[in-house]
C-alpha cells in the first residue's frame, strides 16, 4: 500500500498577524481553519489552503514566540506551491515585485519552471508549474485571479547529512520509490522519491549535504511534513509502523483528520494524515476559518484559550 502524496506541511511563525496577511493577502490563499495547537493551546494553528480546503493544499503554521531558524541540514529546506503555466509564473514575479517580496528568476529545475522566494520570516518557498494536472479549486474571494491561484503543495525538499539511512526509511518504511537523481547547478545531488501516481504533488526531494551544520529550529523553519492516506488505510499504517518496531506517536485523532507521527533517521518529523473527515466537520464550507474553531475535547476550555491568544 502506498502513500498518495503530500497532505500538508506545518511550519513555525512568530508573527501570526503578519503571517495571516502574507498568505491570504499577498499569496491569495484561503484561511480554512483558525484553531490552536492541540498539544500547546497557547499557540495558534493556522491552516491556509485552496477554495475547498482540499487535502494536499494545506500550508499550516504554529504561532510560537521563537527566534529565527538557524539554517542547516537535517531539515525541510523548501516548500513548493503548485501553479499552472509559464504565464502564471511571470504574473507572480510581477506580483511579488509589486509587494516588495524578493525572489529569484523564473528558471527550469528538474524539467519544471520554478520561482523561488521567502515569506517575511524566511520561510523558503517556491512556485512551480505543475502543468495544470489534476483538479483545481480556486477561492472566489481571493485577491489573486482564479487562473493564477496556488493549486496545492509539492514537491517538498529536505536536506540530510547522510542519505543511506534516510533513503532506506523512505523506501522500505514509507514505501516511496526512488524515481531519479538530479544534480543541481550548485553540484548538490537531490534524490527524488515518488508516491502514488507521482508528479509534483506526490514527490519528496532529498538533498544530500554532508558539509552543512545541523539546523536549529525557529521562526521560518518547518515543523513537519504530512503524507496523504485514505481514511480506510490509516490502520494499515499504524500496524506497519508497529511491524518495523518504530517509536511513533501511535494513533492520534486531530478531529479534522487522524494522524500518526514518526521521525526519520535524520530527525525530520513525518506525519501520516487521513483525507477525512475534513475542515467542514464543525464549520459551514462557505465560512471556514472565520472564527476560532476548537475540537470537542477542547471546547470546555474556550474562554481560557481565547484569553491567551493574540488577535489576528
Amino acid at each position: 500500500m502506498q502513500l498518495h502524496g503530500i497532505h500538508h506541511l506545518t511550519a513555525v511563525s512568530a508573527d501570526a498577524k503578519g503571517n495571516h496577511d502574507f498568505y491570504t493577502r499577498i499569496l491569495g490563499m484561503r484561511m480554512v481553519k483558525k484553531t490552536v495547537n492541540q498539544d500547546d493551546v497557547s499557540a495558534y494553528h493556522l491552516f491556509y489552503a485552496d477554495g475547498e480546503a482540499s487535502p494536499g493544499t494545506d500550508l499550516t503554521f504554529f504561532d510560537w514566540p521563537a527566534a529565527r531558524e538557524v539554517r542547516g541540514t537535517n531539515s525541510v529546506v523548501r516548500t513548493a506551491l503548485r501553479v499552472n503555466g509559464a504565464a502564471t509564473l511571470d504574473w507572480w514575479a510581477a506580483r511579488l515585485d509589486a509587494h516588495n517580496v524578493p525572489h529569484g528568476p523564473v528558471t527550469t529545475v528538474d524539467g519544471r519552471l520554478e520561482l523561488t522566494f521567502e515569506d517575511p520570516e524566511g520561510q523558503r518557498l517556491a512556485l512551480i508549474d505543475d502543468g495544470g494536472v489534476g483538479p483545481a479549486h480556486p477561492w472566489a474571494r481571493s485577491p489573486v485571479p482564479a487562473e493564477h491561484q496556488i493549486r496545492g503543495l509539492g514537491p517538498i525538499t529536505m536536506s540530510v547529512a547522510r542519505a543511506d539511512q534516510s533513503d532506506a526509511f523512505a523506501t522500505k518504511v514509507m514505501a516511496m520509490r526512488l524515481d531519479r537523481e538530479v544534480t543541481g547547478a550548485d553540484g548538490v545531488v537531490t534524490r527524488v522519491y515518488a508516491m502514488g501516481e507521482g508528479g509534483p504533488a506526490a514527490e519528496l526531494h532529498m538533498r544530500v549535504e554532508p558539509g552543512l551544520s545541523r539546523h536549529q529550529p525557529g521562526a521560518g523553519s518547518v515543523h513537519h511534513v504530512a503524507f496523504r492516506v485514505r481514511d480506510d488505510e490509516y490502520d494499515y499504517w499504524v500496524q506497519r509502523f508497529e511491524s518495523f518496531g518504530l517509536r511513533s506517536s501511535g494513533p492520534v485523532d486531530r478531529f479534522y483528520f487522524r494522524s500518526l507521527y514518526v521521525r526519520e533517521p535524520s530527525g525530520i518529523l513525518y506525519e501520516i494524515a487521513t483525507d477525512g473527515p475534513g475542515f467542514a466537520t464543525d464549520e459551514a464550507p462557505d465560512a471556514l476559518g472565520e472564527t476560532l474553531s476548537l475540537p470537542p475535547f477542547l471546547e470546555h476550555r474556550r474562554a481560557e484559550i481565547e484569553r491567551g491568544l493574540k488577535p489576528i
